[in-house]
């Protein structure tokens, strides 16, 4: 596990992947789960059937014989690819994340497996941290966890988001797996904490304009400032 010290108050980028490259979500219903895990895994209260007591609420809606929220972490931004997942998180108690991240992937390996008739961990050993410690590295991965993860799933990859910047934001705003649109549309989410960012990104134009300019430094220099920070081989 490649897991920097940290402690209450830090931030760490969490990228977590698929053993041998194997997708981690087959369908929409997984990405769908893997969306409401974000938000009801987050709890220091563990509900074995919590799935199954859904069925019945409304969206992010909470049954009524469960406790008061308690959130083990503060998601500030996510998405969700393919075969793997970013997350950008404020460690807000003691050893919240390391919890988070065993109920997230615990629950995620029972169910995809019981899905699909598989065994074992669908995951890549245990997940990736880097701690964030300076404003410019943060301002980086904000962009980078959300924006750029988004734009290499746009038809014709990284490169073709240049010519169609406009074509391909509102393209990455209607993908539904990822905090983009939270803050590139100004809405609220009961995942997002957003508060820690809206000093960068005070509204919807400032996070655009913002994204459009750390797209064309990502493209024109690699930011070899900050490459061997992201926890996973540069694109």
């Amino acid at each position: 596990m490649r897991v920097e010290p940290h402690g209450v108050g830090s931030v760490l980028h969490v990228i977590k992947r698929g053993t041998r490259g194997m997708d981690i979500v087959r369908d929409e219903y997984d990405r769908q789960r893997f969306n409401i895990s974000l938000f009801y895994l987050n709890d220091s209260f563990s509900d074995p059937n919590w799935i199954e007591n859904l069925k019945f609420c409304k969206p992010f809606e909470r049954p009524e014989h469960w406790p008061e929220r308690e959130p083990l972490v503060h998601i500030l931004a996510w998405t969700l690819l393919p075969n793997h997942f970013h997350l950008l998180l404020e460690e807000t108690r003691e050893n919240g994340t390391a919890k988070f991240m065993q109920r997230l992937c615990g629950s995620m390996s029972a169910a995809f497996n019981a899905k699909y008739s598989e065994t074992g961990s669908i995951f890549q050993g245990s997940y990736k941290s880097k701690t964030v410690d300076d404003d410019s590295y943060l301002r980086y991965l904000a962009f980078y966890i959300q924006v750029k993860n988004v734009f290499d799933m746009y038809p014709g990859g990284l490169g073709k988001t240049v010519n169609d910047f406009e074509k391909a934001w509102k393209w990455a705003l209607r993908y539904s797996h990822s905090s983009i649109s939270t803050y590139a549309l100004g809405i609220d989410s009961p995942i997002i904490e957003k508060e820690f960012l809206l000093e960068l990104y005070p509204d919807r134009k400032t996070f655009k304009k913002e994204a459009r300019e750390m797209l064309m430094l990502h493209l024109q220099h690699h930011d070899d400032k900050y490459s061997h920070l992201l926890l996973e081989s540069y694109d």
